[in-house]
């Protein structure tokens, strides 16, 4: 069965890591772009950990770090929009994506806590 919040996460993962590369080669921004790489990965990271949990409360665990990791995420690109190293143009799809995995894993902590 395909786990859209699995691939939908990985994928954003790896628009991360392009958008660091990005940043690090074109922009030479190196504190701000690796906060952002470290939370915009760590966010599939942990869904991958919860597919594996031990109990519901891991699974609740889990998912709601990789959820504060989307809002902490959406932060680092909105700050690198406002400094300048990125164009509202570049940021506005990722935050859509991130947007869009915050709605998600909402979605599967409140059902899973019921």
């Amino acid at each position: 069965m395909e786990n859209v919040i699995e691939i939908k996460s990985f994928d954003f993962a790896v628009r991360i890591v392009n958008l660091y590369i990005y940043l690090t080669d074109k922009k030479k921004e190196y504190v701000l772009s690796k906060q952002l790489l470290r939370s915009g990965t760590s966010i599939g990271a942990n869904v991958a950990e919860a597919e594996q949990a031990q109990s519901k409360p891991d699974f609740v665990s889990k998912m709601n770090i990789a959820l504060k990791e989307t809002s902490e995420t959406k932060y680092w690109i909105k700050l690198l929009q406002a400094t300048n190293f990125l164009s509202k143009e570049e940021s506005s799809s990722i935050v859509a994506d991130c947007i869009e995995l915050e709605k998600i894993l909402i979605s599967i902590v409140k059902s899973s806590k019921q």
